[in-house]
């Protein structure tokens, strides 16, 4: 009987494990990593804690019938699911409900954040400071030709890819007239000619084309960031950094300047 017992438990609290994992790899599906480097411990601790609660819970209800505890072993975690609940619900939740799963939503909470970190500093790496503009554009198309490959059509349209990447090269077209001392009329023409740079905040700057270029730069490398995560989201973490060809000018390795 007790051999029976100890078996009994021990299963639906495996089961319940198990199956708290799976909730938790579905939450987080193209949000990140839950078992990466900057979340790992957050999600054995959320998955072991729920999957121990989960299999108590059944076990205590399934005292009569021990498939019943295993079956409420395998379903009872999808407490998982409560954080985004918690944002689409309208009506008030009680106090007993709030308390219940307050531990749970506060680990989802820094597990999200470290997700969040551990993305933007896997985008930081691919993303070099020093590249000057030509080196922007070229890593910009490279990345943009390697996500596009990975992700499906709706991925493409929901991420808006192209346009991120349509973004990047309007930017740098201007910065590259201002390197390139071209005259203010000029940039100015430039900056008309696309709703990315037809801003107000670009304009405000066109008596310090030094402030404008950095500005334009500086945008050009959030756009990159942003693209990048696209393919992060998308699970293409095996996406190599750009390496810069050698430092050459010439009509060979120009980019387009309009």
């Amino acid at each position: 009987m007790e051999l029976h017992l100890a078996a009994q438990v021990g299963l639906t609290v495996v089961l319940a494990i198990a199956s708290a994992v799976g909730f938790l790899l579905l939450r987080c599906q193209g949000k990140g990593r839950p078992f990466g480097p900057a979340g790992r411990w957050l999600a054995l601790a959320i998955t072991v804690l729920t999957g121990l609660v989960s299999a108590g819970v059944a076990l205590l209800s399934g005292l009569l019938n021990d498939y019943f505890s295993l079956v409420m072993g395998a379903v009872a975690p999808s407490g998982l699911w409560l954080s985004q609940m918690r944002a689409k619900e309208d009506e008030r939740r009680s106090l007993g409900r709030e308390a219940a799963t307050f531990w749970l939503v506060s680990l989802l909470a820094r597990l999200d954040q470290a997700m969040a970190q551990e993305e933007r500093d896997w985008c930081e790496q691919r993303v070099d400071e020093t590249w000057d503009v030509y080196e922007l554009s070229l890593a910009a198309t490279r990345y943009h030709e390697r996500i596009a490959e990975r992700l499906s059509p709706e991925q493409r349209r929901r991420e808006r890819i192209h346009a991120r990447l349509d973004a990047i090269e309007r930017r740098l077209d201007v910065a590259a007239l201002i390197e390139d001392g071209a005259a203010r009329s000029k940039v100015v023409t430039a900056l008309k000619g696309s709703r990315h740079t037809r801003l107000a905040r670009y304009e405000r700057y066109l008596n310090d084309l030094t402030r404008l270029h950095g500005n334009l730069k500086h945008d050009a490398q959030s756009d990159l960031r942003r693209l990048l995560a696209s393919g992060y989201r998308a699970g293409y973490r095996s996406l190599p950094p750009f390496t810069t060809p050698a430092r050459v000018r010439g009509p060979e390795t120009a980019r387009r300047v309009v």
